[in-house]
């Protein structure tokens, strides 16, 4: 293995996927039943932008530096009170008026979660499996495990609270992943039918993106929604010109918060013409697969 999230933490495509994450665990948090949070490719927790792979690449500059800190500019207020849970999360990382920690899926969901919720976040890599082990060595709250994210994924579901978020990030570093995203949100799906998964996915080619989306939709799985931000035309289908999010069970609403969010965020973390937002629904109701 040789993806690392380090290279590229904070940026579009974090600003998307740890948005999301929060709005539905806040939404999670609106009955009293506690929850369960699933992360299955976690990477290490909290990422110095300053140094390191993150300040390598300096992707973050063009991601949560252009909605937070320092050299941000200031949010409009529906979008602020959208974005907040989030950018608190990002904020208790930081000194007042500074960005230089970036916290990652687990460390985002671990500020948010109650005391009755629990947080299992896996990561295979060795050295980051360790970093994640010793940041929540004294956590009870939180259990961190050292398997193959999709293995990982059979082997926790279903929860036993029977409520919960599956975040489902893979490295994408070998042929077939979209494949077995689409295979792991059935074998999900099976398992804990309730829960809301949230897929992540970069988009270079929009064509094997659009292929993902039928097979998709063609497993017959109610209530699948689509959320995508690119920040350029995909002219170039070498650049990372986008990312994606596909939710199975989305939170009330949440295609209207998108709604408002997503073009917002095209707008600011654009990167040349052609920016832009989609949010659609790919089921809403009960579908039968064809045949």
């Amino acid at each position: 293995m040789n993806y690392r999230h380090a290279y590229h933490a904070g940026n579009f495509g974090d600003v998307l996927k740890h948005a999301t994450l929060a709005l539905v665990i806040e939404h999670l948090k609106r009955k009293p039943a506690p929850f369960r949070v699933i992360d299955t490719h976690a990477g290490i927790g909290i990422y110095d932008l300053n140094n390191g792979p993150a300040e390598k690449t300096g992707e973050w500059r063009r991601g949560i530096g252009r909605i937070f800190g320092p050299e941000a500019e200031p949010l409009p207020k529906d979008i602020a009170a959208l974005l907040g849970p989030y950018l608190a999360a990002v904020a208790a990382e930081n000194a007042a008026g500074e960005l230089r920690r970036y916290p990652g899926s687990p460390r985002i969901a671990r500020s948010l979660i109650r005391s009755q919720d629990r947080l299992v976040v896996n990561e295979l890599h060795p050295q980051d499996g360790l970093a994640l082990k010793e940041l929540f060595a004294r956590d009870p709250q939180t259990k961190v495990l050292q398997l193959d994210g999709w293995m990982a994924l059979k082997a926790l579901l279903p929860p036993k609270e029977r409520r919960g978020v599956v975040l489902v990030d893979p490295p994408f570093e070998k042929p077939g992943e979209l494949e077995r995203l689409s295979r792991a949100l059935r074998d999900g799906a099976h398992r804990f039918s309730t829960g809301t998964y949230l897929l992540w996915y970069p988009i270079k080619d929009p064509e094997p993106i659009a292929e993902l989306h039928r097979t998709i939709t063609a497993l017959g799985l109610p209530k699948l929604l689509v959320a995508e931000l690119l920040i350029r035309a995909p002219r170039d289908v070498t650049r990372l010109n986008g990312a994606g999010l596909i939710v199975l069970n989305p939170p009330f609403r949440l295609d209207e918060t998108l709604k408002v969010l997503l073009p917002l965020l095209a707008a600011r973390l654009g990167d040349g013409p052609g920016a832009s937002c989609r949010v659609d629904w790919l089921t809403r109701e009960r579908q039968l697969p064809p045949g």
